[in-house]
């Protein structure tokens, strides 16, 4: 008998039980033995719930009892995340959790901790929801030389911008939309600002380089700057706006940043709509595999969870861990990336453009002038802008292509 404790008993750690419960007999098959949901730790009561009698109040009971060989960490914030990872862990109890937040801060210290006591710290659901993505990364796709990692990571923010493509809203209607609908919360910063996409990537990144990076470091846009006039521009040249985050890795270093781009058709990501996600690993000798599937929800994150916990009873806890060392070493500035971009300006006319940047591609050229630069460097992106200010222009638009 496997015996393991929920932390959290919300949307996903409700999911993660109803999975055990309902496939018992698949999950006892695959994980070659009987689970049994000992603890739920929560600070309300569940009356009306069929797991009422195991809903507790007090963390210590799950940290003394030996009988508890994994705790599922499904809480979501940094604390009281973060100590209770770290007493499990030391207690010999493996971790498993879909907490971005808490594995972009601390995942070093976590995987070193679990190491030490012979258990394993296992967060599949923290990256893509249900998509397995983590998992292939470590064991399938680790032998070849990685150069970047790219996706939509954010299911609220590709379903406001599928909005606004496909009925032609404007961000603030999509919004509204989609917190209707649940996808966004009442206070939707970490999803439209980005940084939640900045969470995962920061993640992936550390897959591939072995390297966690501060959060703040990594350059983070969201999507509250993107206009009507900005996704009519885009469907006259063929392609989408997403929001990425992207680690590209070169003999140089690194860029990691999260922003969004235009994308071309030609891309298998300018298909990905509505809440799903979709992760692009691209690597020698390997070239180019996608992820893709639901992002968030209880029954996706939950296949997540309860997938590592599958592989943990498996293993016998001798289950293969990547090693990450917190370091910003090789982290190239924004300043130096390269890109093509898509620029709206007012109050400025193309003869002046031109004389700056040479001939480009003019998209509109009416009330504003939309147009498509060579392949520039962040500061040379930067000095343009700043010379059509000087000359009385005004700054619409600015997005990266790729």
């Amino acid at each position: 008998m496997t015996n393991i404790a929920i932390l959290g008993f919300g949307v996903v750690g409700g999911g993660v039980a109803d999975l055990l419960t309902k496939n018992i007999d698949c999950t006892a098959k695959l994980g070659g033995d009987e689970i049994n949901i000992k603890y739920i730790l929560d600070l309300r009561d569940f009356p009306k719930s069929p797991f009422a009698d195991r809903v507790i109040h007090d963390f210590n009971i799950i940290a003394s009892d030996p009988e508890i060989d994994c705790v599922i960490e499904v809480m979501g914030g940094s604390h009281p995340a973060y100590e209770y990872t770290v007493a499990s862990l030391k207690a010999g109890k493996s971790v498993i959790t879909s907490n971005k937040e808490v594995v972009a801060k601390h995942g070093d210290e976590f995987l070193r901790i679990a190491k030490e006591n012979g258990v394993c710290y296992r967060f599949e659901a923290a990256v893509g929801g249900g998509i397995p993505v983590i998992s292939p990364i470590i064991n399938c796709i680790g032998q070849n030389r990685i150069t970047e990692i790219r996706g939509i990571l954010n299911g609220t923010t590709n379903y406001i911008l599928t909005k606004m493509f496909t009925y032609g809203k404007s961000f603030d209607e999509s919004l509204k939309d989609a917190q209707a609908f649940g996808y966004a919360e009442r206070n939707p910063d970490a999803d439209v600002l980005g940084i939640d996409a900045c969470r995962k990537i920061t993640i992936l990144t550390a897959l591939a380089t072995g390297k966690l990076l501060s959060t703040d470091k990594v350059h983070t846009e969201g999507i509250i700057s993107i206009r009507s006039e900005d996704v009519k521009a885009a469907e006259k040249l063929g392609m989408q706006i997403k929001l990425l985050g992207r680690c590209i890795i070169t003999d140089e270093g690194m860029h990691v940043l999260v922003a969004p781009f235009m994308i071309g058709a030609d891309s298998p990501l300018s298909t990905v709509s509505g809440v799903y996600n979709a992760v692009e690993v691209i690597g020698k000798p390997l070239g180019n595999v996608m992820f893709y599937g639901q992002g968030a929800g209880a029954g996706a994150t939950a296949s997540a969870v309860v997938g590592d916990l599958m592989q943990i009873m498996r293993s016998g806890r001798n289950y293969a861990e990547p090693v990450w060392t917190r370091s910003d070493e090789g982290l190239l500035d924004i300043s130096t990336l390269e890109s093509k971009h898509y620029i709206a300006v007012c109050g400025a006319d193309l003869t002046t453009v031109e004389a700056m940047l040479g001939a480009v591609q003019v998209i509109e050229n009416g009330k504003e002038l939309s147009f498509i630069t060579d392949k520039l460097s962040e500061k040379q992106v930067a000095s343009v802008i700043e010379r059509l200010r000087a000359s009385g222009a005004k700054l619409r638009s600015s997005i990266r292509l790729i």
